[in-house]
């Protein structure tokens, strides 16, 4: 993504008084991960690990109502109700893959979230793809130009779904390491493909197949019946419906890349129903994430019995 294209679909969503901080502030938004509003505090953005106030500590931008309305008029094209469907899930995405979290009061009907209404916090999440952040890891989870089954371990904001996005780019189209094969991903939070009416704005290879905002267990089966993907991708897995699709889709032949959240194999491996499958050697590798200067930053790879085939990469 053009660096002037993500700014301008960012600053086309604030309100005009927050647009002209940020402007004033930081008129390129490159290594901006989040700028929060959140009513009656303080504007701030995170820029790759440091959070900052604007414009200052000492002479704040302090966040209104109103500020915290226009900016959703901006996000819903001025119909909040056309997005019911969307803000239950507590986002919006928009043009460009950005995601637009929300909270204030929870409507809920049936005993499940209807609506959100009265929102008082917005989280714009900047959407950065980085080409090619997976070509170190490639030749330790692939064998024979084929997918090893692959579990990501990683803390959260350590780059694990920009690590993803590229490797599902790459096997999707292929290269020296892997063919070029199907790849169905199941998109629940449109992080992967940052998808805007159906259309995935980040580049995910010519090969993939997504279900947005779909749930992971129901998408994998989904894409089994419909698709024939011979890759299934997921982020974030947890449940236990989530890790018996999983085992169902391996059954059925797919190649598995998924992520979990963890700092280390021996906290994978104690996580319920997910231990099982670790224990039964179900995943062929296993990459362990942590932070450092840059997204998607390898600690260790490691194989199905746990052995170290590489540290530090």
């Amino acid at each position: 993504m053009e660096r002037r294209d993500r700014n301008s679909q960012i600053f086309h969503i604030l309100a005009k008084s927050v647009r002209t901080v940020i402007e004033k502030e930081s008129p390129d938004l490159a290594d901006v991960q989040e700028i929060r509003l959140r009513a009656g505090q303080p504007l701030r953005m995170l820029r790759g690990s440091r959070e900052r106030v604007l414009p200052s500590d000492e002479k704040p931008h302090i966040i209104t109502k109103e500020e915290i309305r226009e900016t959703m008029e901006y996000v819903s094209h001025y119909s909040l109700y056309a997005y019911e469907n969307e803000l239950r899930q507590g986002f919006l995405t928009v043009e460009g893959g950005h995601r637009i979290g929300v909270a204030g009061k929870v409507i809920i009907e049936k005993e499940k979230v209807k609506n959100i209404q009265y929102i008082s916090s917005v989280n714009v999440r900047v959407s950065h793809e980085m080409l090619g952040c997976a070509d170190r890891l490639l030749p330790y989870i692939t064998k024979n130009r084929q997918v090893c089954h692959t579990l990501i371990i990683s803390p959260p904001c350590c780059g694990k779904t920009t690590l993803i996005r590229d490797l599902i780019r790459q096997i999707s189209d292929g290269n020296e390491y892997v063919k070029g094969c199907s790849v169905g991903v199941v998109d629940e939070r449109s992080e992967l493909g940052g998808c805007y009416l159906g259309i995935a704005q980040n580049h995910l290879g010519s090969r993939t197949d997504i279900l947005d905002c779909c749930p992971k267990a129901d998408g994998m089966i989904m894409l089994i019946r419909s698709m024939s993907p011979q890759v299934i991708a997921v982020d974030e897995i947890g449940t236990s419906e989530d890790i018996h699709a999983i085992e169902y889709a391996m059954q059925c032949g797919c190649k598995l890349i998924a992520s979990v959240h963890g700092l280390d194999m021996d906290e994978a491996t104690r996580k319920p129903v997910l231990g099982e499958l670790i224990r039964r050697r179900m995943f062929e590798r296993y990459v362990v994430l942590g932070s450092g200067k840059h997204p998607g930053e390898i600690r260790g790879v490691y194989d199905e019995r746990g052995s170290v085939l590489c540290r530090d990469l």
